[in-house]
């Protein structure tokens, strides 16, 4: 990285540092996109180039220092260059989530009063212009794609290619400006406003400014030796921070190539094909890819299979040892290296992931089993602590101190403390700097010393310095008997299994856990198939005895694993429902980063919780459900509840 810092105190913008890459590493690939099947390819000084246009066609249009600019789409290089142009001319760039509906939109687009949005498609031009008339400030609208676009209202409707154009054309009068306002740029200057998912309520505006992601990417890609070779995938959501730290932050200091896929369904295909050295997944990726393989094992050859178990089963022993330069006698040594021919290689060359040299994962816990399983294939997947408001890194694991039950060190920069209540604070160069437009959640989540308050409950081993996270700090309780409540820590157990996509697991202030079950219906789908057993819905497979036999297996099984752990035996499942839908997004039920939004649930399905503590053995409940066009409907259901076997805790002692 040496060569990287030299002039790095001029460094203090993404502009800044695309004018470095532009001029050092002109002919590098900068961006990649598949399209229509084949890849394109835009090296650094054509980005550069790119990006000029577009703020100069945004200078023509109308753009003012301090407008916020929302960015709404897949990632694409044109929306990324959207963001660089946006700070280029003085604008803060906000992306939102492209599968937000037009009432969440709404919000974002209302509460930063952003006068501009540059979007992909008809689809989200659409939803800007269904609530315009509630943003009385919006004024124009760029589109990418023009596709069913030709006979709408082009007043304040705009083409990103022909704003590029227009821009271009009037270089000679804009550039002085654009100048004045790129070299006006410093490390206070904001460079981005990211939403927070609103696990709790309302989404909060999280202002980072050049500082936050400037020294938060330098510090993090020295920790990890990232190099200007690396390659990466930006496949996750643009309007969460995780992408934009990898994608942007670490991607404009180390001058790395950021490849885009298709289209979510060809995914898979593209991180095959790109190979990607450096890797960031939340658990929910690594756990659909590993229910795929198990999918794919249950249909394979009985060899093929006898081949899978075995030399898995001695990758668990020894891989993770290996991958941390452990010894490892040379018998186990060899059997591993068969092993890597016959089944971890071509495994790892499926999932795209041969060439990774660091993958993460965060967002939220992983389940050990799973974290395990991808490091004892020989792929350095680490985890990492973070939040929005520390522009991502609070804790991350060094190679060689890499377990699946803490979440590492503090990052470089990074002081952590833990308050009497079990609550985790940290300070940085990347604490954000404001919440915006609310100034009492600012003073309530960062104190005047810079300290941030994450939420979560957690502890620092003493002899690792590792954080433990435990759970989000409100979700932490007591049982009745005085026992701890971690309902993250068993639903995390019981996501292992590639039968169960989600588990909410009850149990505060009460005298037994109990929990909902969702089943993965590609997973169940596939057993149904393979055992001949018909189904029309969701709702009839879920509630199939057989499905139920198999999640009360489950359930027992994660119960057995949990009464192992002293602190959190008493979080055993004593009673379980499988849900007659999946929790979505949709509906108010999960956040669109995938988080259980708990207490809205618990409002929603009072009825079946009060079910699963009165002892009823089945409950008929009515539910309303939104449908993919935004329209209510209702689904009604009679769902059984059942008994899970637990392992009495006198039983457990005695054993011992």
């Amino acid at each position: 990285m040496a060569d990287m810092n030299h002039g790095e105190g001029a460094l203090q913008s993404l502009p800044a540092l695309l004018e470095r890459n532009a001029t050092r590493f002109m002919s590098a690939p900068a961006y990649r996109e598949k399209e229509f099947g084949i890849w394109q390819s835009w090296t650094w000084a054509e980005t550069a180039q790119e990006i000029e246009k577009l703020a100069l066609g945004l200078l023509d249009l109308g753009v003012n220092e301090g407008d916020f600019i929302a960015i709404i789409g897949r990632n694409r290089p044109y929306l990324y260059w959207s963001i660089v142009a946006a700070q280029s001319v003085g604008a803060i760039p906000v992306p939102l989530y492209q599968d937000a509906n037009a009432e969440e939109m709404a919000f974002v687009l209302g509460h930063c009063g952003a006068r501009f949005a540059i979007v992909a498609d008809q689809e989200q031009v659409d939803k800007v212009i269904e609530v315009q008339g509630q943003l009385h400030q919006f004024e124009r609208l760029i589109y990418l794609d023009p596709r069913g676009l030709r006979k709408y209202d082009h007043t304040s409707l705009h083409q990103f290619s022909k704003v590029q154009e227009q821009g271009d054309a009037r270089r000679g009068a804009l550039m002085d400006e654009l100048k004045r306002r790129r070299e006006k740029l410093d490390y206070d200057s904001i460079c981005v406003m990211l939403y927070t998912s609103g696990t709790t309520g309302r989404p909060k505006g999280v202002v980072l400014s050049n500082r936050n992601v400037i020294e938060t990417a330098k510090s993090t890609a020295g920790f990890d030796k990232l190099r200007r070779k690396e390659e990466v995938l930006a496949y996750l959501p643009m309007a969460w921070v995780g992408d934009f730290i990898f994608s942007i932050g670490q991607a404009y200091w180390c001058g790395f190539c950021v490849n885009c896929p298709e289209s979510a369904d060809t995914m898979m295909t593209d991180l095959r094909e790109i190979g990607p050295t450096y890797y960031f997944a939340p658990p929910r990726v690594f756990e659909t890819q590993l229910t795929n393989v198990m999918i794919r094992m249950e249909d394979a050859g009985k060899l093929k299979k006898w081949m899978f178990d075995h030399y898995m089963a001695h990758a668990r022993k020894v891989g993770p040892a290996l991958l941390d330069g452990r010894p490892v006698g040379v018998m186990d040594r060899v059997k591993y290296a068969i092993g890597d021919v016959l089944v971890y290689g071509p495994l790892k060359n499926t999932l795209g992931l041969s060439r990774v040299r660091v993958g993460y994962t965060a967002g939220e816990a992983i389940g050990p089993e799973i974290f395990d399983f991808y490091r004892s294939l020989g792929i350095n997947l680490k985890q990492l602590y973070g939040q929005t408001e520390a522009t991502v890194f609070v804790t991350a694991q060094p190679d060689g101190e890499v377990r699946s039950d803490t979440v590492g060190v503090p990052s470089p920069g990074v002081e952590i403390r833990i308050a009497e209540n079990g609550e985790v604070f940290y300070r940085s160069p990347g604490v954000f700097v404001e919440y915006y437009k609310n100034a009492d959640s600012t003073a309530d989540t960062k104190d005047s010393e810079g300290w941030v308050a994450t939420g979560d409950a957690g502890f620092i081993e003493e002899d690792t310095g590792h954080l433990r996270i435990i759970d989000r700090a409100k979700d932490v309780g007591r049982m009745a008997d005085g026992s701890l409540f971690a309902p993250k820590y068993v639903e995390n157990k019981l996501k292992f299994f590639p039968d169960i996509l989600e588990a909410v697991v009850f149990g505060n202030k009460r005298s037994a856990c109990t929990a909902f079950i969702n089943i993965d219906l590609t997973a169940v789908g596939n057993w149904a198939e393979r055992n001949n057993i018909a189904y029309a819905s969701y709702q009839e497979l879920a509630g199939h005895r057989r499905v139920m036999d198999t999640i009360q297996a489950h359930v027992e099984a994660v119960n057995r694993s949990v009464a192992e752990d002293e602190m959190l035996s008493g979080c055993q499942v004593h009673r379980f429902v499988v849900l007659h839908k999946e929790l979505d997004a949709d509906d108010g039920e999960l956040t669109r980063t995938r988080k259980v939004r708990r207490r809205i649930i618990e409002e929603k399905y009072a009825d079946i919780i009060a079910a699963l503590y009165d002892g009823s053995e089945q409950i008929s409940t009515v539910t309303e459900v939104t449908y993919e066009d935004g329209r209510k409907g209702t689904i009604r259901a009679t769902l059984e509840i059942r008994d899970a076997a637990v392992v009495p805790l006198e039983q457990k002692m005695a054993a011992e």
